[in-house]
């Protein structure tokens, strides 16, 4: 067994504004070089429900898939699949991902602790643990926090 790759990030909102803005405002974080589709991305979408898709939509006007909804436990948590190889391409069969799940926990100051887990690496076969490096690498997980806590300081800063 692989050992998951965990992230932490705490942003000042409430849990349920951080789970809107983490998932419904997913485009409006996630950095453009972040795909694996064919052409230039223009949208990524993760769709609000189990069995929902998480996809991109591409310049060319195709959908590349990257994952799946597993559980949906808005506002506290969700888990997705993680449909991607570690050659960047897309790995439609479930069985074969790894699971992305976070968590939105409450401070208690009226802020929120965001738990990243990304775990079950070995379920990628032979390149698991090239996908586990590269996550938990500089312009993994932790990057990516960072863009949507800066997110959401400027949509906290735009509401005030």
């Amino acid at each position: 067994m692989s050992e998951p790759v965990r992230k932490s990030i705490v942003v000042d909102t409430d849990p349920e504004r951080a789970f809107t803005l983490f998932t419904d405002g997913f485009d409006s974080w996630w950095p453009r070089s972040h795909h694996i589709g064919k052409s230039p991305m223009t949208r990524a979408i993760v769709e609000g429900r189990v069995g929902g898709r998480c996809y991109s939509e591409q310049e060319d006007g195709t959908e590349c898939p990257w994952g799946q909804i597993l559980v949906w436990e808005p506002p506290r948590r969700f888990v997705l699949a993680w449909q991607i190889t570690h050659e960047w391409g897309y790995q439609p069969d479930l069985a074969q991902s790894s699971e992305v799940e976070v968590r939105f926990t409450p401070t208690g100051d009226g802020a929120t602790r965001v738990d990243l887990e990304h775990r079950n690496f070995e379920r990628h076969g032979a390149g698991g643990e090239t996908m586990r490096t590269s996550v938990s690498s500089p312009g993994g997980w932790g990057s990516l926090l960072d863009l949507y806590a800066k997110r959401v300081t400027e949509t906290t800063a735009g509401a005030a």
